[in-house]
């Protein structure tokens, strides 16, 4: 009889103690959001709900203030945006942005130490300015993917000057076409999605470029439908993102016997169709167009600036903050204003 090595018997043991409760573990949630027998369920890791919780509480709101009776515009030099919100209720609104965005480096993280407010010398109040005129048109203007919750800076912010989830473009390890082939941005998975073989970068195609995403047919038999399996593998990296980012399986969105079909989708994938074009609109009116006021050291390593994706407001939780608003609080960034125009900075 050949005798068990010590590794086997560690093994044996390590199993018996797994089995007999030695670790106890939670049970998982499932919450079924379809017809039964479609898969059409979501699990939820009660363990890790705890976790995202506790990252997703909001701050207290600033205490009210009572109106001032003039507008900021007239109440401070060089208010380009805001002019149009009560003197005392603009005040309140910048401390509260302080604590959302600099909350160790204060009003100074934009405005000049020598105490002129009015002055544009640092770019970090530029910056700002052309970001709460982001703010107000995503309200006003993309209610179809944030409906009544809306967007404040703290939704991606969370108390850092920069948002701990963006992404710049990168020139990743594509190997040229050789002995071993292209590897097409695959195989690279300190940057891929969820250190998986996909293709490491599906934000530019789709979250900065207006790309066809859908590369299932819809008939059986060959037709103008020529999708390749690579393009098929950068639809996936990018919905791997959407799951991760929002803490959900796929069938969020999708019907796991017809992936395709829009008629058997949840609701939510509409939601989601609007949100890729929201994000399109973000980084391309609203960041990129920055790309001359930002610092170089402020830039990715191919000279471009930052941009958003799912995970910067969602931040793995499958409605930014778990659907709390703090709109509520502070109406004055709840719709665009003429003064959002993109020539104003």
């Amino acid at each position: 009889m050949r005798a068990w090595s010590l590794l086997t018997l560690l093994m044996l043991a390590f199993g018996i103690f797994c089995f007999a409760g030695g670790f106890e573990r939670p049970p998982m949630d499932v919450i079924q959001r379809g017809y039964r027998g479609l898969g059409m369920v979501q699990v939820v890791n009660p363990r890790r709900l705890e976790d995202k919780l506790a990252q997703n509480k909001i701050p207290d709101p600033q205490p009210p203030v009572d109106p001032a009776g003039t507008p900021s515009s007239e109440a401070y030099e060089n208010v380009k945006v805001l002019g149009d919100v009560d003197s005392a209720e603009f005040i309140r609104l910048m401390a509260a942005i302080t604590d959302w965005v600099a909350p160790q480096q204060g009003c100074n993280y934009c405005h000049s130490e020598d105490g002129n407010f009015a002055s544009d010398a640092l770019y970090t109040k530029v910056v700002a300015r052309r970001m709460i005129q982001m703010v107000r048109n995503i309200n006003g203007n993309w209610q179809t993917h944030v409906n009544g919750t809306g967007v404040t800076c703290y939704t991606c912010h969370r108390g850092q000057p920069v948002p701990a989830n963006v992404w710049f473009h990168e020139p990743g390890r594509v190997r040229a076409a050789g002995l071993l082939g292209n590897n097409a941005g695959q195989n690279d998975p300190i940057r891929g999605p969820d250190n998986s073989s996909l293709p490491y970068d599906s934000f530019t195609p789709f979250l900065e470029q207006d790309n066809n995403i859908r590369v299932v047919a819809t008939t059986a038999l060959p037709g103008t439908d020529h999708k390749s399996i690579k393009q098929t593998e950068w639809t996936y990296a990018l919905m791997t993102h959407f799951s991760t980012s929002l803490g959900v399986n796929c069938t969020y969105c999708h019907n796991s016997r017809s992936f395709f079909a829009w008629d058997q989708s949840t609701p939510q994938r509409s939601t989601a169709w609007y949100g890729i074009r929201m994000v399109r609109d973000v980084n391309n009116d609203y960041l990129n167009s920055l790309h001359g006021v930002f610092p170089p050291y402020r830039l990715g390593v191919l000279g471009d600036v930052a941009k958003v994706n799912c995970n910067t407001c969602h931040q793995g939780a499958f409605k930014p903050l778990y659907g709390i608003s703090m709109l509520k609080d502070y109406p004055e960034l709840g719709a665009a204003k003429p003064a959002a125009s993109a020539s104003a900075q």
